[in-house]
């Protein structure tokens, strides 16, 4: 495994973290545990997860539990975790809806303050090590939700703090503001990135590496489309795993030639679709979003293949993810019924 220093912080993050999305349902509650030790035992020491994690309804499927009989995904990585703790990277987020109430969601200081110390309780953990914006709030100011994970900072409850799924205008406006009132910057911006997604590199990518900040790519082998076939076919794949609609055609055509080029060069495309996207200047982790731990060893072959891959392999891969592609926006805010 190799590691990256996260932003400013001096933190070291693995260059792969396991991400926990539909922990409860793809692995099942039973499996979740087993998932965890094979990432660690393999290198990975950065876990990502939030207060909407695992036990919503919009994460529900035929033949698994519902939304109510499930733990969370904090409850069920709080669960294995006391023992590793210290060796850990984790990383929990807020502001998605987590109840019916007008408050249950958001990035007030009250919302923040009291979905972070919920997230501690199920984590059994005293502090989380990164404690994310989930998404941006149009209801909230910039400033109050900046001074607020300042506070939380400085109080010990996390180590640092980070944006996800913001614009890169309101990411250097969060720099702004942190300077101007002397707070804590943030030490990243989580987004989705990979051969299929792009966008990052427009804005987002170009204002990270001038200011400091690392990108935590999300979505990295974009909801298994860049997995083999028989993943890519899954009933739930891409956006259906939490509610969202099926590949899109010009999607299929990509990943079906970068199908082509790994038979030829003797890779897996999971394999080829990590490399890619952990090669990219900026990126400090790649969050796998992995059900079994077949993928999970996968996955942590693929910082092997990123070095053994040359300038002329990069560009083939850099042809291939050029081609147009339809990529769905990142999943709105659902209201909990």
């Amino acid at each position: 495994m190799e590691f990256s220093v996260l932003g400013t912080s001096g933190m070291r993050i693995s260059k792969l973290a396991l991400g926990t999305a539909t922990f409860g349902v793809a692995p099942r509650e039973a499996d979740a545990g087993r998932l965890i030790g094979v990432a660690l035992d393999a290198g990975i020491n950065a876990i990502d997860t939030a207060n909407a994690y695992g036990n919503l309804p919009h994460f529900d499927r035929p033949g698994v539990e519902q939304a109510s009989q499930r733990q969370s995904a904090e409850e069920l990585i709080g669960s294995v975790l006391r023992h590793r703790r210290d060796s850990i990277v984790l990383s929990t987020k807020a502001s998605e809806p987590v109840g019916p109430g007008p408050n249950d969601r958001g990035l007030s200081r009250r919302h923040l303050i009291e979905q972070l110390e919920r997230s501690l309780r199920r984590l059994r953990t005293d502090h989380v090590d990164i404690f994310y914006a989930h998404h941006p709030d149009p209801d909230t100011s910039l400033e109050d939700t900046l001074m607020t994970l300042d506070d939380l900072v400085r109080s010990g409850k996390t180590r640092c703090y980070g944006l996800s799924t913001y614009p890169a205008w309101q990411s250097v406006e969060a720099l702004w503001v942190s300077d101007r009132r002397n707070l804590c910057r943030p030490a990243c911006l989580q987004v989705r990135y990979s051969m299929a997604a792009r966008q990052a590199e427009t804005e987002i990518l170009p204002a990270a590496l001038r200011f400091g900040l690392s990108l935590v790519a999300f979505s990295p082998l974009a909801g298994g489309l860049l997995s083999p076939a028989a993943v890519r076919n899954r009933v739930y794949a891409g956006e259906k795993r939490w509610g969202g609609g099926a590949f899109t055609e010009s999607q299929l055509v990509m990943a079906e030639r970068l199908d082509r080029v790994a038979k030829e060069w003797g890779y897996s495309p999971a394999q080829l679709g990590l490399a890619w996207t952990m090669s990219r200047r900026g990126v400090a982790t790649a969050i796998i979003g992995a059900e079994n731990e077949e993928e999970v060893h996968t996955s942590v072959s693929a910082v092997e293949v990123m070095n053994r891959l040359g300038p002329e392999q990069f560009a083939t891969l850099d042809e291939i993810s050029s081609l147009p592609v339809i990529d769905p926006a990142p999943r709105a805010s659902r209201a909990v019924v």
